[in-house]
């Protein structure tokens, strides 16, 4: 059980450097901000000094990191196999051989019964690594050569490697500094790829003929506008080669013709503020998906030749109720990922006959979303299916007679049994009348006698919507009594797009305020105490717990900090930082006073005050990209001095990975097993 720091170690000092930091005649200071360099020796010196902290308060837990991280894993089927799909010709899977760390990608030609090719066996490629991922794995339409984007560090900046799948041989060719999203054009010789910046932002597409250097690319795109990155991909129609420019509240597209590639990109519809867009082709027309007089979105279609909004024409109107999320588009139909009450929907819609349905689910909460689907010409989609209590499942649906056909459901290893568990939806209304959805789960036989250790998860930003997902490793909680519940508040798109709207920017208190309202009804409807109540969340969800300690820290017992965003008025002032002009629009620019003083309203950093506290453990990353080791580090030196408590607060920061953690398929438990011992220890479970 939890030990003082006088029996062990003594928590670490950070030194203090005066910092000031003004603008509108505001002066902040920052006794930390020399934290800010991954270079210098003492910061590394200071992380280590922290790790060890970390590692000496929680010794008394690692049987039960060792219990929890065996029983997560020996869930795991080891030697698995992913649901097979087919493209161009062949069968393409991932497996998985037992203790092995990484994905081993293979095909089959024609059928399952062919002889396996292995086209990357990332556990060859990761050896000696300590970060390895693999990602944006793209075949050449001859099926000859794959694309795809390595990182070794864990800080996204992938290099493009291409190896050759008749020799196994690799290309000379390799293009550092991507985000790792490849295009190929038809003639098997030409790939398009995305570029960074030095603040870790695509910008720039360039052409790439293969076995040439890589400094002689053809720039084809610059996006000069910093509120806007670039990706780049293949329609599924493999026609068209398409450049995607997306801000916070605009998008804009280009594309040519796959089998001209040298030809210049033509634009669907020039970008304007506040009109998003997607795109999808099929035959002679481009249907939009789009904001455009729509808050919650509304699909058009428009001529290839004549893409501009004048010419849209609308096929699905605008619902007041109803968030049209997604389209995948098949030879005779059209399939809606849709999302009302804050579930998600899938709505299909036969054109050869003008009629429509929606797949049917039965269970109070649960999430649903279209799979793989690459055939053009079929009447079969692939969807996925979870819920809190119902591991992820794949199925084929024929669209014509509603029929489905369960392909392959995650299996979880020993006794475990969806029977067992109890998942329920709750709506907690927040103080200015929202209604706010919380997913919850729990093992049958639970009293509301407020005796429970209870676990309340949320994110709400960035208009990111959180369904009520299944976790094998979640199970370890939940049969030690554990409730586990997702708060679904504003600034996820969970209610709609006001929902979102009305958690960011000027209103992102609401944010804070709907988990707090949400934390004080399970405690007065007896789901659990202050003193058995913990709360976690990730990045912007970090933000989130910093957020809420400053303003209710005493309903919580522990928090769990992953990865959080907390200096947000010093990030989004420091223009040179990943994302931050980005995402002006989704936090404000400090530059305006009005968005300043919002923003330092609730800035967990800034706002760090002499008062109690919770008991914390916060996580960090030491290439994080998105979310700079920095923030949590000084974040917790300030609330070590300041705080009045003797509660335990940790920082761990993974020295060798980034904003994910451990790339491992296995090894990122080992984090998962600290945060759970961590949380059963505060509530003496």
């Amino acid at each position: 059980m939890y030990m003082s720091t006088e029996t062990l170690m003594k928590a670490p000092t950070a030194k203090k450097i005066k910092k000031e930091l003004t603008i509108h005649n505001h002066t902040r200071i920052d006794e930390y901000y020399w934290m800010n360099d991954r270079e210098n020796p003492e910061v590394i010196k200071y992380l280590e000094e922290e790790n060890a902290y970390t590692k000496s308060i929680l010794l008394p837990t690692e049987s039960l990191q060792e219990t929890l991280y065996n029983e997560i894993v020996g869930r795991i089927k080891q030697t698995d196999i992913s649901v097979p799909y087919f493209l161009n010709g062949y069968y393409y899977y991932t497996r998985y051989e037992e203790g092995k760390e990484y994905p081993i990608h293979c095909r089959k030609k024609e059928n399952l019964e062919a002889k396996e090719e292995i086209i990357l066996n990332a556990n060859e490629q990761a050896e000696s690594k300590a970060y390895y991922q693999a990602v944006g794995l793209t075949i050449s339409s001859d099926n000859t050569l794959l694309a795809y984007g390595e990182d070794i560090i864990g800080r996204r900046q992938y290099t493009i490697k291409i190896k050759n799948l008749v020799s196994g041989e690799f290309l000379a060719d390799q293009i550092p500094n991507s985000s790792g999203e490849i295009a190929w054009a038809n003639d098997n010789t030409t790939i398009f790829y995305t570029i960074k910046d030095e603040t870790l932002r695509p910008c720039k597409v360039f052409r790439h003929a293969l076995n040439t250097a890589p400094e002689n690319d053809t720039l084809v795109f610059l996006e000069q506008d910093e509120m806007y990155h670039v990706s780049v991909f293949k329609s599924k129609s493999a026609r068209f080669i398409m450049i995607a420019s997306h801000s916070t509240v605009a998008d804009e597209y280009r594309f040519v013709d796959a089998n001209t590639p040298e030809k210049e990109f033509s634009i669907v519809q020039t970008r304007e503020r506040g009109i998003e867009y997607s795109v999808n082709h099929y035959e002679d027309i481009f249907y939009i998906l789009t904001n455009w007089q729509a808050q919650n979105f509304r699909l058009m279609l428009t001529p290839i030749n004549a893409p501009q909004k004048e010419n849209w024409k609308e096929i699905i109107a605008h619902q007041q109720d109803t968030l049209l999320e997604s389209i995948e588009v098949f030879q005779n139909y059209l399939v809606i990922d849709e999302r009302k009450n804050g579930l998600s929907q899938l709505r299909v819609m036969d054109r050869k006959n003008n009629t429509e349905h929606y797949i049917q689910f039965t269970e109070a909460a649960y999430g649903a979303y279209t799979s793989t689907n690459y055939e053009f010409n079929t009447s079969t989609l692939r969807f996925g299916y979870f819920s809190m209590t119902t591991p992820n499942s794949v199925f084929d649906y024929n669209m014509h007679t509603q029929e489905r056909k369960l392909l392959k459901q995650e299996e979880v290893l020993g006794h475990f049994n969806s029977g067992d568990y109890f998942s329920e939806r709750l709506m907690v209304t927040a103080r200015d009348g929202a209604q706010i959805p919380v997913s919850m789960v729990y093992k049958k036989g639970i009293k509301r006698d407020g005796n429970n250790p209870f676990l309340l998860y949320a994110y709400g930003s960035y208009g990111h919507s959180l369904d009520p997902y299944f976790s094998i490793s979640r199970l370890s909680l939940l049969d030690r009594g554990f409730i586990f519940a997702i708060a679904h508040i504003r600034g996820g798109q969970d209610m709609g797009r006001a929902w979102y709207d009305n958690g960011k920017l000027l209103k992102k208190k609401n944010t804070f305020y709907d988990f707090i309202d949400c934390a004080e009804f399970v405690i007065k409807e007896k789901y659990t105490s202050t003193a058995k109540l913990c709360a976690m969340g990730g990045s912007a969800g970090g933000m989130l717990m910093g957020g809420i300690i400053n303003m209710r820290g005493d309903l919580f017992k522990a928090v769990v900090a992953q990865v959080p965003f907390v200096d947000v008025v010093t990030t989004m002032l420091d223009e040179s930082i990943p994302l931050t002009t980005g995402e002006f629009d989704e936090w404000g620019n400090p530059l305006n006073k009005e968005y300043y003083d919002c923003m330092l309203s609730y800035s967990p950093y800034d706002n760090v005050e002499k008062k109690q506290y919770p008991a914390m453990l916060v996580t960090s990353g030491l290439h994080d990209s998105q979310v700079q080791y920095w923030e949590p580090t000084k974040w917790v030196a300030r609330l070590r001095e300041l705080k009045t408590d003797n509660n335990c607060l940790l920082l761990y920061t993974n020295m060798e990975a980034g904003h994910g953690g451990a790339s491992g398929r296995f090894q990122r438990f080992k984090e998962v097993a600290l945060e759970y011992a961590f949380l059963l220890d505060q509530v003496k479970v």
